[in-house]
């Protein structure tokens, strides 16, 4: 089941995890806060990049910050995911490059 919340914004449970994103696109309203406030980018910028409307930017925008609590916490949870992942499994080729260098792999 798909919710439209608006028209540029949907959840839907089997895509990307249930997390509210743009209608017809994978991409999610965290990706695009994280986007223009984390890394600077322009609205504008991500659109084009990303071949979205600059209407639905700005209404990812607009749901983030209705429920930036949510997405934030959302953010902050796929953060901690990644860095526990990339804990437990150390790449194999930073290793083989500090190896190379002479460098201690600990």
């Amino acid at each position: 089941m798909t919710t439209t919340l608006t028209q540029y914004i949907e959840i839907t449970p089997d895509t990307r995890l249930g997390k509210p994103r743009i209608v017809g696109s994978r991409i999610t309203v965290a990706e695009i806060a994280t986007m223009y406030l984390k890394m600077g980018q322009s609205l504008e910028l991500i659109a084009g990049k990303y071949n979205l409307s600059l209407a639905s930017v700005y209404a990812a925008m607009s749901y983030y910050y209705e429920y930036k609590g949510e997405i934030d916490q959302q953010i902050a949870d796929d953060e901690a995911f990644a860095d526990e992942f990339q804990k437990n499994n150390p790449s194999k080729l930073q290793a083989k490059l500090r190896k190379l260098k002479g460098e201690s792999t600990d």
